[in-house]
């Protein structure tokens, strides 16, 4: 009976142990714990909004007329330069009046001529009246000679009519300042043919000024007229406000910039210039004293299409991923329209390196007890009027 060798046995375990060794060596190793990362929070809480909206305005007269000639024509001379005061009756530029001179000078031949013939006619009827008194004449033939007279008045009568239209014309050459005030545009050059009534010059009247401003669409219906108005001038940011009211709202917005203009009247005597630069803040449109809640933007994180926090569960501490509606912003601070509520905690930075359920602890200054663990409250800042906080959902 043959025994069998133990070689065979022995080259298996072999093998195997091998191959063990060579997974182990193969196999990779085991992850460290995810850190335990600190965080700084804050509660979130209402409080009343202080920021105001301002829009840049400009001083302009409240009359601004584009004066032109009331005659065709070729200008000659401008005295009216940009900037400058003028007067009622004194004289903004000249057109070439030869031709107007001339059809004066005709016209006025004209009633020279219908005068000679009502005087020949004056001097015929009275002649026939006399005839008439001695009946060497019948009263038909004194009507005739009547009927001439007056034909050669009325002849008359119209040239002077059409000499003083001449006259007219002649004195049309001249434009002449209605008002007083300061020229604020130049639309025509000496050497330029214009026609009746196309702008030469425009002049902002002296007297009462208003502030212009523009407002986009959605916030043009809270304003009416009379609403009061807040102006405050770019030059002396720390002079006190004039009071003003909305007198005029634009019917229809800007084509091309899709803004209404207000016009604001100022209720006070020493207005400023013409041109002034000024911030317009209208009472309508302010949210100072309205509560709501604010974050700032570094507890935001971007989640799909829209915006999520990070809320801190302090019974497990660890923190969720919440879904917030953000209404506005005012510079670093975001307001929220909806998803948190007041005495909720959220993580105030580091949001991008948290998951959702991870491990937190809450970061402490130094020098602050480990069991003082109230966070610090959102800060205060600007939101909707119509910014309320409903409940949070759940995650």
């Amino acid at each position: 009976m043959c025994t069998p060798s133990p070689q065979p046995a022995r080259d298996g375990l072999f093998l195997i142990a091998a191959a063990a060794l060579w997974l182990a060596g193969c196999s990779q190793p085991t992850p460290p714990p995810e850190p335990v990362r600190a965080v700084k929070l804050l509660t979130v809480g209402t409080a009343a909004l202080q920021s105001q909206t301002e829009y840049a305005g400009e001083v302009r007269a409240r009359i601004e007329s584009r004066l032109g000639f009331r005659v065709a024509g070729k200008i000659v001379q401008r005295q009216a330069e940009l900037g400058q005061r003028v007067h009622a009756g004194q004289v903004l530029a000249q057109l070439d009046p030869q031709d107007y001179q001339l059809a004066a000078q005709a016209a006025q031949a004209q009633v020279s001529a219908a005068q000679t013939q009502r005087d020949l006619a004056a001097a015929d009827f009275k002649r026939y009246a006399a005839l008439k008194e001695q009946n060497f004449i019948s009263g038909a033939e004194l009507e005739k000679r009547d009927t001439t007279l007056k034909a050669a008045q009325a002849t008359l009568a119209q040239a002077q009519a059409q000499a003083s239209s001449q006259g007219h014309q002649t004195d049309y050459t001249r434009l002449v300042a209605d008002v007083s005030g300061v020229i604020t545009s130049i639309d025509a050059e000496p050497g330029q043919v214009v026609l009746a009534g196309t702008p030469v010059v425009r002049i902002a009247q002296d007297g009462v000024r208003d502030v212009v401003f523009a407002v986009p669409e959605d916030k043009v219906a809270p304003l009416h007229i009379g609403q009061s108005v807040s102006v405050r001038l770019w030059s002396a940011p720390d002079a006190p406000p004039l009071a003003g009211r909305v007198r005029e709202i634009a019917a229809s917005a800007d084509p091309v910039t899709r803004t209404f203009a207000i016009k604001v009247a100022m209720d006070t005597p020493a207005a400023p210039p013409l041109g002034t630069t000024v911030y317009v803040t209208p009472q309508a449109l302010s949210r100072a004293g309205i509560s709501a809640i604010t974050l700032p933007t570094s507890a935001l994180r971007q989640q799909g299409q829209g915006t999520a926090v990070w809320v801190y569960d302090p019974a497990s501490g660890t923190v969720r991923s919440q879904t917030v509606q953000i209404a506005t912003a005012d510079g670093n601070a975001a307001v929220v329209a909806s998803g948190l509520t007041p005495g909720m905690q959220v993580v105030a930075t580091g949001v991008h390196v948290l998951s959702q359920g991870q491990k937190v602890t809450v970061y402490q200054p130094k020098g602050v007890p480990a069991s003082a663990q109230q966070a610090p409250s959102a800060p205060k800042d600007i939101a909707k009027p119509d910014a309320a906080a409903p409940a949070a959902s759940k995650p």
